[in-house]
């Protein structure tokens, strides 16, 4: 059985039961600078197809093995929407998929095609990258095959979260000296902004890349997260905490600094002193910072903004 694989336990989707769409080896449509996978030039089509029956079957195996699970992801050793049967596997595992919601991390590209647009609609949540909203820096940092083109992605995304009624995520990965200026952010913000999605998770480089790059420090990552606009429900994922340097808060700046850019505990722990850390807990305990989840992500803010504060998605809805 290689078309499955996990149990995985994420954070931000819970666990997780992985569906390989291209077994056979890496095929994508991006050579991404800071893939985990071997270099590889970026191609428009599956060149190898695992047959749908072989999925669904090594599939209907593993959920009788573990029963407890909360998603089924598809991904690939590259791009899944590059499947040509996306349609009819997605069908398939609505079919015998019970309770368990439906996942795809997608790296958006295909989007632009209605056909996968239709069909991306079906799945229970979806993840769609978002590395650049610029053509230079775009074909810099994803190195797209030819014709895919980043104001196209960016229109299908926008079109895509308006259309959709389950859960979207957006990722946005920063690769140091290269989608980190400001130019470059203020130019992701202004797109996420027409994009209603239930969370954005920025984030960096934690496994080794294909490419001789770097990612940025945590405090680095909370920077950037502050140029976003305050509406946009970002959540910074780091496995760098730890390279964080904590600093002294006083009451008023904790409230200000939720208010701008509600945290987590582990965001909370990495940037907060003990004795802000101390603060922060009172002022929890006194109802002035309150809690909000979103999809297995508890962040705080001040709870006279915790209306304001709720996602796009939530309003929506």
């Amino acid at each position: 059985m290689n078309t499955i694989f996990g149990p995985i336990h994420s954070r931000r989707f819970g666990v997780s039961l992985g569906v390989d769409l291209s077994s056979s080896g890496k095929q994508c449509n991006f050579d991404c600078l800071y893939c985990e996978l071997t270099p590889m030039k970026a191609i428009s089509h599956q060149q190898t197809v695992t047959p749908i029956h072989e999925i669904i079957h090594d599939l209907s195996e593993a959920l009788l093995n573990h029963p407890a699970i909360d998603v089924i992801t598809l991904t690939a050793n590259g791009e899944p929407t590059m499947y040509p049967y996306l349609d009819e596997l997605v069908e398939a595992i609505n079919s015998i998929k019970g309770s368990v919601h439906s996942l795809i991390l997608s790296n958006s590209a295909s989007l632009s095609d209605e056909h996968i647009f239709t069909t991306l609609l079906k799945l229970d949540q979806v993840k769609l990258s978002l590395d650049a909203a610029t053509p230079e820096i775009f074909k810099k940092i994803d190195r797209p095959a030819q014709g895919i083109e980043i104001g196209t992605i960016i229109n299908a995304c926008q079109r895509f979260s308006h259309a959709y009624h389950g859960q979207l995520f957006i990722e946005v990965l920063f690769v140091r000296g290269v989608n980190d200026t400001l130019e470059e952010v203020a130019a992701l913000n202004h797109a996420l902004m027409d994009i209603q999605s239930e969370r954005i998770d920025i984030g960096t480089i934690d496994r080794p890349p294909a490419y001789p790059v770097q990612g940025l420090e945590f405090q680095e990552l909370y920077t950037l997260s502050q140029q976003f606009d305050p509406s946009l429900p970002i959540h910074i994922v780091s496995r760098t905490h730890a390279t964080a340097t904590p600093s002294r808060y006083t009451s008023d700046e904790i409230l200000t600094t939720l208010d701008k850019r509600p945290l987590t505990i582990d965001d909370i722990d990495a940037l907060f002193d003990n004795e802000s850390k101390k603060e922060f807990h009172n002022l929890l305990n006194e109802g002035k910072i309150t809690q909000i989840e979103r999809s297995n992500i508890i962040f705080y803010l001040p709870f006279e903004n915790s209306e304001r504060k709720r996602s796009k998605r939530a309003l929506k809805s």
